[in-house]
């Protein structure tokens, strides 16, 4: 089933809303719904960097998995058990987006607190409700349609995605800590440096154009 569904803004990776908690509590503690709703963002975070693909992914944690789309710098993004369907958990996605552009778009620039679009709550929980369970005649009819067609989605560990973060974040704090123990690389000392000894640098060079030009000439008219 869908447990956690969260709906973020590409530029900034800033989730807008979560949908009503109340119908997962009393299936899953709090602390791990919690931690879900951690990763959810980590990953909304990360396709904000373009460290994920902008479009369509699954990526697998545990016995759950987080499947999401892309479309017009809105990520939709969903948790949901590993045994319910992929097909028809971007059906779900799907359905979130179509009801998402129907709103006023520049009500989504203005946004500048996380979980603040209260009105997506309501849809969330409104269209959530369609997908609970997999055997109505509408959801049947989904997974049904195209059958033979499979999706063609990039699958991924969330283990492999943040062991890569924390690669890249050790690398950046690497590279900082050596800029900021080398004074060379400071932009004054820079500047004085080169205000300092450019000059002298350009006259030396004149110099020693200028002496070994003579030193031809000399040889020249012997």
């Amino acid at each position: 089933m869908v447990k956690v569904t969260i709906i973020g803004r590409l530029s900034d990776g800033m989730p807008l809303a979560q949908g009503p908690r109340s119908h997962v509590v009393h299936e899953e503690n709090n602390d791990v719904l919690t931690t879900y709703k951690k990763q959810a963002e980590f990953i909304l975070k990360e396709i904000s960097l373009r460290a994920l693909p902008s479009s369509k992914m699954t990526i697998l944690v545990d016995h759950h998995c987080f499947n999401y789309m892309v479309e017009n710098g809105i990520c939709y993004l969903t948790l949901c058990e590993s045994s319910y369907p992929r097909k028809l958990a971007f059906h779900y996605l799907q359905d979130l987006q179509q009801e998402f552009e129907r709103l006023d778009s520049s009500l989504v620039d203005r946004i500048t607190k996380p979980y603040t679009f209260i009105k997506l709550d309501t849809i969330i929980g409104n269209i959530r409700k369609q997908y609970v369970d997999t055997r109505t005649q509408a959801n049947l009819s989904k997974l049904n349609a195209h059958r033979q067609k499979d999706l063609d989605i990039a699958t991924e560990e969330l283990s492999l995605i943040t062991e890569r973060r924390r690669r890249v974040d050790m690398m950046e704090r690497m590279m900082e800590a050596h800029i900021s123990t080398s004074p060379i690389w400071e932009s004054k000392r820079l500047e004085i440096i080169a205000l300092k000894w450019t000059p002298i640098t350009i006259l030396l060079v004149v110099a020693s154009v200028l002496l070994w030009t003579g030193f031809i000439l000399q040889d020249d008219f012997r």
